[in-house]
């Protein structure tokens, strides 16, 4: 199993600091959250806490992730690097096309794409994109994107775009992976059809169910035999080194965690602190795997 360092919420001057220690400590990859904005007032409740509560306050930072990427990258040459997830249907496809394969130039093509159709209506708002169709337009995204990365002549005639023949210059250095968040049906079917899957905090029996679902999917997709990453944050009731183990057993390829929230530390603890708790995990769990 390989793990990847979450550094959402964290002071964005430290990034760079905490790329380095972690490339140092074993860790494949760093992953970054996304979200524009966050509005006074939510109009729905956030779906993945049981009371309808955010993880993260109006305050905490959310830089652009990409951007984020690419400076870590010059610092971390080894470290792979991803979104965990982007609300890629509050964005425009081409716009999204052309960053990703900039970063893909800067990182050497180690990073990928974690995508998810998003929750909050208020930002998309703000982007004047339909929130509704957000699932439809998300899929047809993706084709666009894929179209536009081969760096050939391309045109698309969809229900949400449509365009002439064009051409996107650079094309990637490699191909760019396409990892699929959430676990809802369609998400999983979306995830089947791509590169991988991004699971939420779960229990191993949660995980283990949503998992048979997703191979039923791939099944159905025809994309059992491809490369796929199963990317877990983690299971609630398996922090520890043998519940990493079973995770890796269940088939999760990367578990991504926050090595300070486990040792009881918030993302606003002290960049040293921080440091500590990326090598002592390094030293008491990656280096065991």
């Amino acid at each position: 199993m390989k793990f990847g360092l979450s550094i959402a919420f964290t002071e964005p001057s430290d990034y760079c600091d905490l790329a380095k220690v972690a490339q140092e400590s074993g860790f494949w990859a760093i992953t970054l959250p996304d979200h524009l904005i966050y509005p006074a007032e939510l109009s729905v409740p956030y779906p993945y806490t049981e009371d309808g509560t955010p993880r993260f306050a109006e305050t905490d930072p959310f830089p652009d992730p990409w951007i984020s990427i690419v400076a870590m990258s010059q610092v971390a040459s080894r470290l792979h690097y991803y979104t965990n997830v982007y609300v890629l249907p509050a964005r425009n496809p081409f716009h999204v096309a052309k960053i990703l394969s900039t970063v893909s130039h800067f990182t050497d093509g180690r990073m990928g794409l974690g995508i998810g159709v998003g929750w909050m209506p208020e930002e998309f708002e703000v982007s004047d994109m339909d929130f509704k169709k957000r699932g439809k337009r998300t899929d047809e995204m993706i084709e666009v994107m894929k179209k536009l990365w081969t760096g050939e002549r391309v045109e698309h005639h969809g229900e949400f775009y449509d365009f002439a023949p064009l051409r996107m210059a650079p094309k990637p250095k490699k191909p760019i992976p396409i990892y699929v968040g959430g676990f809802s049906a369609p998400a999983l079917k979306r995830a089947a059809n791509n590169d991988g899957w991004i699971a939420d905090l779960h229990t191993l029996a949660e995980l283990e169910a949503l998992l048979e679902k997703l191979s039923d999917y791939r099944r159905e997709a025809g994309t059992l035999d491809r490369d796929f990453e199963i990317l877990s944050f983690g299971c609630i009731d398996a922090m520890t080194l043998g519940g990493y183990h079973k995770m890796g057993d269940m088939g999760v390829t990367v578990t991504t965690t926050m090595p300070w929230a486990i040792y009881g530390h918030s993302p606003a603890a002290p960049l040293q602190v921080k440091i500590d708790s990326i090598k002592r995990f390094g030293d008491e769990v990656i280096s065991k795997m």
